[in-house]
């Protein structure tokens, strides 16, 4: 089944390039983050041509819960501790300006929008609640503990956010779309300091921005060890009982909840790409439990790419690397971090400076426990024995018997029967 958003908006596909081009700014990548960089810098007088290598909105964006929250599970007491209360606060003013950006957006461009409180739930972990609601006081967030969230089991408690929202996100992709020069499949194979070498010919630009999810450029830049990817299910129910607000379990491999319409929306069995977890199995076993009556309509997976310290990687790509920029790692929180990247980039580009490069600059320090758990995945990948081999950097590659596809372990590049990719960073077909 494709995505609730894919089956409720019809596609306008745009033009393969045919030719030559030049521009200001070339964006590589048709997702949000692309497509919003390329609306702002448009807004800024700066000409930008986007290309995408298959559809836009095909990746991510069109495989989203479309959540745009401050709320990124319980991060701000992490944040505080590893990076100090001033970083803390500047995320999330970053993430609440991103906010009130679509809030803007819809009254422009009608996508569903609709205010709503998030909540991050704890199934037994009441303390870790507690920290992250004096985290919040400290930082002079609003936002209370409530003993008794309205879910279907029982629960230690769940942490509220208010003035956050959920949206359609290809109403509004597809909206900025059409007032912009957008390049469907059109697959660069190839860029240098200013062009980009595509299937549909050169474009020649001044600056280069990289929104292809995992990013084009990744072995110089070292992402390939400061990125890793998840995979992540949703079942969309006729006939559940519908939650008022957005909930997330502070769990990584727990469930979240949001409503459209008169569906609910049940998220989770996540695992790391190319190992086992729960996919749709676990979220069946739920439904069939808690929601007998329930039917699932839709259900779709997407995949994210995880940064090493839960903050996107968004600004210049790498040191020495003047005209390149960069937007990853939006750790399961890609809607509110394209509009952050968005307007981060285009301050960037136009001003030379953000009021938010410091807090996601990629540059920063690379030392955490995620580090050498990365190096190890890629280390046993590219060592095992037997099986085909990734077209990104050789490591075994993993049925996933779920999905019908071949998946990598290392870095999450993921290929279809015929050896297409489906996920990057692989950019070749498997050889047979």
């Amino acid at each position: 089944m494709a995505s609730v958003w894919h089956e409720t908006i019809a596609r306008h596909p745009r033009p393969a390039l045919d030719g030559d081009r030049a521009a200001d700014v070339l964006i590589i990548g048709g997702g949000l983050s692309g497509i919003l960089t390329a609306h702002l810098l448009q807004e800024a007088g700066v000409h930008a041509i986007v290309v995408e290598g298959k559809t836009i909105g095909g990746g991510v964006s069109g495989n989203t819960t479309a959540k745009i929250t401050a709320q990124h599970g319980l991060i701000y007491a992490d944040l505080i501790r590893r990076r100090g209360a001033e970083i803390a606060r500047q995320y999330y003013d970053a993430n609440t300006a991103a906010i009130a950006r679509y809030r803007a957006l819809h009254a422009r461009f009608p996508c569903d929008f609709e205010e709503k409180t998030a909540h991050v739930y704890s199934v037994r972990d009441r303390l870790a609640l507690e920290r992250e609601a004096e985290a919040y006081r400290r930082l002079g967030i609003s936002g209370a503990i409530a003993d008794h969230p309205p879910l279907p089991f029982s629960t230690a408690g769940a942490i509220a956010m208010e003035g956050q929202a959920q949206f359609h996100p290809l109403k509004l992709l597809y909206a900025l779309a059409e007032g912009l020069e957008v390049y469907e499949n059109t697959f660069v194979h190839q860029i240098d300091e200013h062009a980009a070498y595509t299937s549909g010919g050169t474009i020649r630009a001044r600056r280069v921005v990289l929104a292809t999810h995992y990013p084009l450029v990744n072995i110089p830049g070292l992402y390939f060890v400061k990125l890793y990817q998840h995979r992540s299910y949703v079942l969309a129910l006729e006939n559940a009982p519908l939650v008022d607000g957005m909930y997330l379990d502070e769990r990584e491999t727990g469930l979240s909840f949001r409503t459209f319409g008169d569906l609910l929306f049940v998220g989770g069995g996540d695992h790391k790409t190319g190992k086992a977890g729960g996919s749709y199995a676990a979220l069946e076993a739920f439904v069939r439990k808690v929601y007998p009556k329930a039917a699932i309509k839709h259900r779709w997976a997407t995949q994210d790419c995880m940064s090493l310290d839960r903050v996107p990687y968004i600004g210049r790509h790498r040191s020495g690397a003047k005209t390149l920029y960069v937007a990853t790692g939006f750790n399961k929180w890609g809607m509110t971090g394209s509009m952050v990247a968005a307007g981060l980039l285009t301050d960037l580009i136009v001003q030379g400076k953000s009021a938010w490069e410091v807090v996601y600059r990629p540059q920063r320090s690379m030392l955490s426990g995620q580090l050498f758990v990365n190096l190890g995945a890629a280390a046993k990948g590219l060592l095992s024995l037997g099986g085909p081999r990734c077209a990104h950097m050789g490591c075994k590659l993993h049925k996933n018997r779920v999905e019908g596809s071949w998946d990598c372990a290392c870095h999450g590049s993921r290929f279809d029967q015929e050896g297409h990719v489906l996920n990057n960073p692989a950019k070749k077909r498997l050889s047979r």
